[in-house]
C-alpha cells in the first residue's frame, strides 16, 4: 500500500492548525472558550521567565487575543479545571486527564527516589511524612511555610532544602496539588482538598493510559513518530509507544505515512485517516504576524521545528553577550504557515522595547510586513501591561 505523503507546505499548516495558529478563531478567552483551547493544545508549559509576558500567558494570547492571566488563574484555582504538574516541563492541564496522571505520579516517584538521593540536600525522605502532615493540619502552604529550622541559602528559589524537596516529592507523586499560587510562588495542599470528587477517584488501567496518552498526542500532533507520540505527555516509555504504534497499526488504528521535511528530506510518521480527512478543508492561512512564546507547543521541540520549518531555534541563556548571534532571550515570530524571524523585545517601564529583529533568510521586510510586526507589537501592550513600544534605532537586522 503506497503510504500517503504530505508535503513540506500541507505538513505545515496541518501541524499548525491542530495547534491552532493557522487562522486562529475569536473567543473570549476565558472561562469554556479557555477550557476548549486548553483542551484542544493538550497543555501550555509553565514558565518563570517575565521579561515580556510568561510563557503560559503568551500562549494562550497568541490563540485568543482577548485572554488575560487572570483567567487561567480562575480555572486552576477557583474553577478547578485545570490542574498543574508535569509533561515534559511544569504545565496547566485539563482536569479531565487527572485520572490518567496517575501513572506518570507512580512513574515519577519512583524516579525520584531513586535520583534525587545524589541530586538533592540529604534528608529530605525524612521530611516527607513531616511535610505531608503539616499541609493536612495547617492547609496550603508554600516552600517557605516548611522546615523552618533547617539552613537556607540566601538564593531563595534555587534551594533546595530538605522540606522543599519533600513538598515537590509529595506533589510531584500526586499526593498534594497546587491549590493556586501568589505571583510565581506555588501553594500546594493535600490532593483530595483541590481535585474535584469526579477525577481524583477516577481510575484507568496503564493500558487504557497508554493508549488514550498515544491517541491524544497523535490527535493534537497530526502525526510523527513513536518518540514524538511518546515524548508530548512524556507519560509512555518509548518502548510502549512503538509497542502501541505497532498494535495500533495493525488493527488499523493509525497508519503509516511520509512527511516532507524543509529541506526536501522524506521522513517517515504515523497519522490518521480522521487528521488525513482534514487536510482538503484545512483554512487559509491568516497573514498577521504572530509573535510566539518561545516554549509555544508548536516549537518546544527544537528539533523538529528545524526539520518542518526550516527555522534553527535555541534560547542563548548561557552563551556570553559578545558571542551571541541574538539576543539573549528572543522571540519566534509567525507569519502564515512559515516562521519569518525571530525578536529581542522586553518590557521596559511603560513601553515594550525592541532591540533587534533577525529576519530569516529570505524573508524582506518591507513595509506591509514591518507595519505588520508593528501591529502585532500594538496587540501585544495590552497583554504586557504597556502603552507604547519603542524600537532601538538599528533594531532590524538585515
Amino acid at each position: 500500500m503506497t503510504r500517503p505523503l504530505l508535503s513540506n507546505t500541507v505538513a505545515r499548516r496541518l501541524f499548525l492548525d491542530r495547534h491552532l495558529l493557522l487562522n486562529p478563531k475569536a473567543g473570549t478567552g476565558k472561562g469554556r472558550d479557555l477550557d476548549g483551547v486548553l483542551g484542544d493544545l493538550g497543555f501550555v508549559q509553565v514558565d518563570s521567565v517575565n521579561t515580556l509576558a510568561r510563557a503560559h500567558d503568551l500562549i494562550l494570547w497568541s490563540r485568543r487575543g482577548r485572554y488575560r492571566p487572570k483567567a487561567l488563574e480562575n480555572l486552576v484555582a477557583k474553577d478547578r479545571t485545570a490542574f498543574e504538574h508535569w509533561t515534559h516541563d511544569a504545565s496547566i492541564i485539563p482536569m479531565p486527564f487527572y485520572p490518567m496522571w496517575r501513572l506518570k505520579f507512580i512513574r515519577d516517584e519512583a524516579r525520584m527516589r531513586a535520583r534525587w538521593s545524589a541530586d538533592r540536600r540529604a534528608g529530605w525522605e525524612a521530611e516527607i511524612e513531616t511535610v505531608l502532615q503539616h499541609v493536612a493540619d495547617h492547609g496550603p502552604v508554600c516552600s517557605l511555610d516548611v522546615g523552618g529550622t533547617e539552613k537556607k541559602a540566601s538564593g531563595g528559589w534555587w534551594d533546595w532544602h530538605p522540606s522543599k524537596t519533600a513538598l515537590e516529592f509529595l506533589w510531584r507523586s500526586g499526593q498534594l496539588a497546587i491549590c493556586h499560587r501568589k505571583g510565581f510562588r506555588k501553594f500546594y495542599d493535600l490532593s483530595e482538598r483541590v481535585i474535584p470528587p469526579e477525577w481524583l477517584n477516577a481510575r484507568r488501567s496503564d493500558p487504557e493510559t497508554i493508549d488514550w496518552a498515544m491517541t491524544a498526542a497523535i490527535t493534537r500532533l497530526g502525526f510523527g513518530t513513536s518518540g514524538e507520540l511518546a515524548a508530548f505527555f512524556d507519560i509512555v516509555t518509548r518502548t510502549e509507544a512503538a509497542d502501541w504504534c505497532a498494535s495500533a497499526l495493525a488493527d488499523g488504528r493509525i497508519l503509516n505515512a511520509i512527511v516532507e521535511l524543509a529541506d526536501g528530506t522524506p521522513r517517515p510518521c504515523f497519522t490518521t485517516h480522521a487528521v488525513l480527512d482534514t487536510v482538503p478543508s484545512l483554512p487559509a492561512p491568516s497573514t498577521r504576524v504572530r509573535l510566539l512564546s518561545p516554549f509555544d507547543p508548536a516549537l518546544r521541540d527544537r528539533t523538529r521545528a528545524e526539520r518542518l520549518f526550516g527555522f534553527r531555534y535555541r534560547i542563548e541563556i548561557f552563551v556570553p553577550e559578545a558571542k551571541r548571534q541574538y539576543g539573549y532571550y528572543v522571540f519566534p515570530v509567525l507569519q502564515g504557515d512559515r516562521l519569518i524571524g525571530r525578536i529581542d523585545v522586553k518590557r521596559t517601564g511603560s513601553a515594550l522595547h525592541v532591540r533587534g529583529f533577525w529576519p530569516e533568510p529570505g524573508v524582506l521586510m518591507g513595509k506591509m510586513r514591518c507595519a505588520g510586526l508593528s501591529a502585532e507589537l500594538g496587540r501585544l501592550c495590552g497583554l504586557a501591561g504597556t502603552d507604547d513600544v519603542t524600537f532601538a534605532k538599528d533594531w532590524l537586522q538585515t
